[in-house]
């Protein structure tokens, strides 16, 4: 892998979703969790504070910005559903991870969030109808964003994201062996 930015490569947000995209989709959110808990499982707090890559966030970082971001991407969700393209707040996720229970916390408290914001997030696009998808809400900095592209975008962070870890763990052990 070249670039260990992206270990599946970066999103490709010109994707136009299909209405027969949206299971799949759905259903890498819904097995998100399981996955993380799998990329971390066993990892002591020594190797949780390890950069995923040189001058990248440390593993206890990444599961505690995917929460973090879970939980933005929630509530955006929820208030396009709700109010007429309302305009949303960005988080500043490189300032969030700076914050004393990202860089020292507990993973669990985040492992927990993320579960749960995953299994209501999941029910929720379970139930939206072919215009909920449409509706929309706007982004200061990247303009207007609808729901079907919320859910690739989302679906492609929680890979991106565990595949930090996994990547991680597999070069370490290779690295071990030598």
């Amino acid at each position: 892998m070249d670039d260990l930015r992206y270990p599946i490569g970066p999103l490709d947000a010109g994707v136009p979703i299909l209405p027969e995209d949206r299971p799949g989709l759905v259903t890498q959110l819904a097995e998100a969790p399981q996955k993380l808990r799998a990329a971390v499982a066993g990892l002591s707090d020594f190797e949780l504070e390890m950069p995923y890559r040189p001058g990248g966030w440390s593993l206890r970082q990444v599961v505690h910005h995917l929460a973090d971001a879970h939980a933005n991407w929630y509530i955006r969700t929820k208030l396009a559903l709700t109010e007429t393209n309302p305009t949303i707040k960005p988080f500043d996720e490189a300032r969030w991870s700076e914050l004393s229970d990202a860089r020292t916390g507990p993973i669990e408290p985040s492992l927990l969030l993320f579960d749960s914001l995953s299994a209501r997030w999941v029910l929720l696009f379970e139930f939206l109808d072919a215009r909920d998808w449409k509706r929309t809400f706007q982004h200061p900095e990247r303009g207007t964003l609808d729901l079907d592209g919320t859910l690739r975008d989302m679906a492609w962070h929680v890979r991106h994201h565990t595949a930090h870890i996994t990547e991680f763990r597999k070069r370490e052990r290779h690295f071990r062996r030598r």
